[in-house]
């Protein structure tokens, strides 16, 4: 029997269908990731045109059905982060983020992958953020939600991380590897713990930030990619 939603959405794909129509891909703050019809939603004067926006959060409601595709029947922007689209790079990085999270929200449906995306827009649309800092903040926390976060507390052989230490990076095993002149620092790993916890906004005032963030982005990337 079909049933009526009324939920909150980021759009994550739109694919032009028929000579009106739009197959939406969104990704729902409580039915997790769902795909509907728009009907009629390129037409010039369609009232769903205006409410399925990219990089945007969304008021929808649709109606579920039997099958595998539902049918939009109301959608209002609430908020669209319009700055991503300004700068080139923060544009490829919210599509990469969005292939990211809809690919693993077809996995797992967590409410937290819907709250990581409207997070991660609403640091890209901040101009002021490093976007190295975001790009950090994000796979890490990807990599939390995918259950294979990076280990802050340990190295190779479970031993304490130390202040005023220097460690390595294996990525074969990915853990830290004590060495004297070592990558990472004892900055380094602080800063990946305040990543692992806060928002790219906390962490763009830490200072010397600029310092460590490429070293961060370079071993974050790594850890979602395994």
């Amino acid at each position: 029997m079909s049933r009526q939603v009324r939920t909150k959405a980021i759009v994550l794909r739109r694919t032009n269908y028929g000579e009106a129509d739009r197959i939406l891909q969104l990704l729902t703050l409580d039915e997790g990731a769902v795909t509907v019809i728009a009907k009629g939603a390129r037409r010039e004067k369609s009232k769903l045109a205006g409410g399925i926006e990219l990089f945007a959060v969304c008021d929808v409601s649709f109606i579920a059905g039997k099958g595998d595709m539902g049918t939009l029947t109301g959608s209002r922007l609430v908020i669209f982060y319009g700055h991503i689209i300004e700068q080139y790079d923060r544009l490829q990085f919210g599509y990469e983020a969005i292939k990211q999270i809809a690919t693993a929200s077809q996995q797992v449906t967590d409410k937290a992958f819907f709250h990581l995306l409207e997070q991660l827009f609403d640091a890209l649309d901040d101009l002021a953020i490093d976007e190295q800092i975001v790009k950090s903040w994000f796979w890490l926390q990807l990599a939390i939600l995918l259950g294979v976060g990076l280990n802050l507390s340990t190295d190779d052989n479970g031993m304490k991380l130390v202040e005023e230490s220097r460690y390595d990076f294996d990525e074969s095993e990915m853990s830290f590897v004590y060495k004297d002149n070592g990558r990472f620092t004892t900055q380094h790993i602080k800063l990946l713990r305040l990543m692992s916890a806060q928002s790219p906004k906390i962490v763009s005032q830490v200072k010397d930030v600029d310092m460590l963030v490429d070293d961060c982005l370079w071993l974050s990337e790594r850890i979602v990619a395994r």
